[in-house]
């Protein structure tokens, strides 16, 4: 909490850049503090020419910096798709005591 405020960090592909920005803006309208991704590789087309491996680990790693900021974790988990990134930061926020929502109901 950073005041009375909760503060949430959003994680899942980048592909689903629209309802990344959905989630922030309704999560910040109920009166949250609401961190994501600094860019949207996949939905932009950034992987192909701009994301090197040695951006993706920094990257990763920034996020997982931002979930340690974070009260809490909100998977943008569309149509139940969770990749291999988000797993490992739901791991992460589970491992270091965050509570994980999700954007679609999900079954551990």
């Amino acid at each position: 909490m950073v005041g009375k405020y909760k503060v949430i960090t959003l994680c899942g592909s980048t592909r689903f850049k629209d309802e990344f920005l959905k989630a922030q803006k309704q999560l910040t309208l109920e009166g949250n503090i609401v961190i994501s991704v600094g860019l949207f590789g996949h939905a932009d087309g950034e992987f192909e020419n701009v994301i090197t491996p040695e951006i993706k680990v920094m990257l990763d790693d920034i996020h997982k910096r931002k979930i340690d900021m974070s009260d809490e974790i909100y998977v943008i988990n569309k149509n139940g798709y969770i990749g291999e990134s988000t797993k490992g930061e739901i791991e992460y926020a589970i491992k270091t005591g965050k509570r994980v929502d999700y954007l679609e109901c999900h079954n551990a």
